[in-house]
């Protein structure tokens, strides 16, 4: 810690709360995959598609969130069944409908928006500005990707 000019307990505290949203993006990720591997109907080419750019962005997530654990001095998370008992989101299962999938991302954007912003007021508290900015940078992308999900799925567009 000292090389990166942090408290170290300070900078402890926001450990809890990365392994949190570790667990939160590992799960989703699974749920991506499964929506990209068995979406039907309306907008399967634009959502098979969407779901695999989704995952792959969400895997890249994971491995920064890692990563900034261990700077931080932790250790991440790598059993999916202690993922499984601590996310706040859930398996989904059996969802080919592209309305119920494109509900289950913006639920889940939700979700991590929320801990994201937490998060950011953590790392304040802890001067840990690199945390604090990688989840701006989230939210950033996230915000717009519900502006784009919402306008996907409206009904009745009137012309």
């Amino acid at each position: 810690m000292d090389y990166l000019n942090l408290d170290e307990k300070k900078a402890a505290s926001v450990l809890p709360a990365l392994q949190q949203l570790l667990a939160d993006f590992q799960i989703h990720y699974m749920n991506l995959r499964g929506f990209h591997w068995n979406i039907q109907g309306h907008g399967f080419f634009i959502l098979h598609g969407k779901f695999e750019e989704l995952y792959e962005d969400t895997a890249r997530k994971v491995d920064e969130l890692a990563e900034r654990v261990l700077m931080l001095g932790g250790k991440p998370e790598n059993r999916f069944s202690r993922y499984l008992e601590v996310a706040g989101l859930k398996e989904v299962a059996e969802v080919g409908c592209a309305s119920e999938a494109v509900e289950y991302v913006l639920a889940a954007l939700r979700h991590f928006m929320a801990g994201e912003r937490r998060l950011i007021d953590l790392a304040a508290e802890a001067h840990d500005d690199v945390t604090a900015d990688l989840m701006t940078g989230y939210l950033k992308e996230q915000e717009k990707l519900v502006w784009m999900l919402v306008a996907f799925s409206s009904q009745g567009c009137a012309h």
